[in-house]
């Protein structure tokens, strides 16, 4: 069912522009604001520069950064400090990082070309919404640029490894190494040879896809072919603006890592504990946590929802933390049998996340709160990290005397969940998912070459 080809990727001429580690940065939907100048002053040619992380502006300010980063994109290429491969590949990508927890891991995946499919086709397959303004000034970059600078991470189903094992015993060539802030090791390599590359390519005949991190890429791209095809009429199926670049993960992989993403609900007033806990208890059983100090709090309260976890693996179980910072107390709590029954969504496969019993239950229906309010006023922001949503809401708390910040503990999203959400054809909310380590935007480009012809295994 998927496509896949083979590309030459552009790449950072590190002999002119220097060390990857300084020009490499996260996707550009993870860079806050305050860490753009960061990334600036490492070096000249920091992606940020091409990747344009900045909100939108309007009128001439808005056209004039898209031209910018065009003409700089146009000036690297022509002064050499990005060079593109000569021979079409497949990029081996490997990953070592470590856990929170401790734990060392490799991720392994490949990057190349998929051939673009609507979403209707079933071939690549969403989980998450996607928001026009953001796919708008996605498209505008890549109008002007005519590159992609970032992958859409996705997964795939190879429960015999089949792929990885078949580029790790072809000859290749290393081709970009980066240690990110995190200290996640990333590096590719270049696999050439023909017949590994058909070999792939045959695999994934069979193949469904499912985007893990990129839903707004993947959109931009099958935007940008639509306004192509208005300009220039049907393309042909070998057209670069056909594919488009990815990174492909076998699900199955050991390596592979989802994070929970918490929640930060900013209650517009004030609420108590005992009035928390009152709008709660009809769906849940709570269990204060007592410790030492906040950050002991949080951790504890983690500890015991992957005890929870980890207990009730084989029968479906919701648990939450909640930390009021105004009282300075946390609770663990944990779906009642009754909660189930208590908000209206039928589907089984969505009842059984997490994001969703807290969307549509908690913040829904127990605290009245609908998506379009919570969008419109912000009232929910969205942090990887426990301890940097510990802060803001220890900070807002004391700031505001008006509002409740009220930090939501989230359990990951597993592998499978998502993938009978997307085989459902169904929709998680907005930030169900954090894949980690995300894939480094620098260490490949694609750049769509009109006249070039994708070979594509038909």
């Amino acid at each position: 069912m998927a496509f896949i080809a083979p590309l030459k990727g552009v790449r950072f001429n590190t002999d002119k522009a220097g060390r990857l580690d300084d020009i490499v940065t996260p996707p550009y939907d993870v860079i806050r604001e305050q860490s753009v100048e960061a990334f600036l002053s490492k070096t000249p040619y920091s992606m940020v520069r091409l990747d344009i992380t900045k909100s939108p502006g309007t009128g001439a300010a808005e056209r004039n950064r898209y031209v910018a980063a065009a003409d700089l994109f146009k000036q690297w290429r022509e002064e050499g400090i990005l060079i593109r491969d000569q021979e079409e590949a497949l990029y081996l990508y490997e990953t070592r990082y470590t856990l929170h927890s401790g734990k060392n891991l490799v991720r392994r995946g490949l990057l190349c070309l998929v051939g673009l499919a609507e979403f209707s086709e079933g071939v690549v397959k969403p989980h998450e919404h996607t928001f026009d303004t953001v796919i708008a000034d996605r498209l505008q970059l890549l109008q002007h640029c005519s590159a992609q600078f970032s992958q859409i991470f996705s997964l795939y189903s190879d429960r015999d490894n089949t792929v990885i094992t078949l580029l790790e015993s072809a000859d290749s060539e290393p081709a970009g190494s980066v240690t990110d802030a995190d200290g996640c090791v990333h590096s590719i390599r270049r696999v050439t040879d023909p017949t590994v590359i058909r070999q792939v390519q045959l695999f994934f005949r069979d193949q469904s896809l499912y985007i893990a991190d990129g839903h707004h890429r993947y959109a931009t791209a099958l935007g940008y072919r639509r306004y192509l095809r208005e300009q220039k009429g049907q393309l042909p199926e070998t057209h670069p603006a056909n594919h488009i670049m990815m990174y492909l993960c076998p699900m199955e992989d050991p390596g592979l890592s989802v994070l929970p993403t918490h929640r930060l609900l900013y209650w517009p007033g004030v609420l108590n504990v005992d009035e928390l806990t009152t709008r709660l208890q009809p769906g849940f059983d709570l269990q204060e946590i007592h410790a030492g100090s906040r950050e002991s709090l949080i951790e504890e309260a983690l500890s015991r929802m992957d005890e929870i976890e980890r207990r009730t693996k084989e029968k479906s179980s919701t648990s939450f933390g909640v930390y009021h910072p105004g009282e300075d107390r946390c609770f663990v709590m944990t779906m009642k049998d009754q909660g189930y029954d208590q908000f209206e969504i039928d589907d089984p496969c969505l009842k059984d996340l997490d994001v969703v019993v807290l969307s549509e239950l908690i913040v829904k229906k127990y605290f009245g709160l609908d998506h379009k309010r919570c969008e419109n006023e912000n009232l929910i922001h969205f942090y990887s990290d426990p301890d940097e949503a510990l802060d803001t809401a220890v900070k807002d708390s004391a700031e505001d005397d008006d509002i409740t910040p009220l930090l939501f503990l989230m359990n990951p999203t597993r592998v499978e969940q998502v993938k009978k959400v997307a085989d459902a054809n169904h929709i998680m909310p907005h930030k169900s998912t954090y894949f980690y380590p995300k894939i480094m935007t620098g260490l490949l480009f694609y750049q769509l070459v009109d006249n070039e012809v994708i070979n594509r295994l038909d």
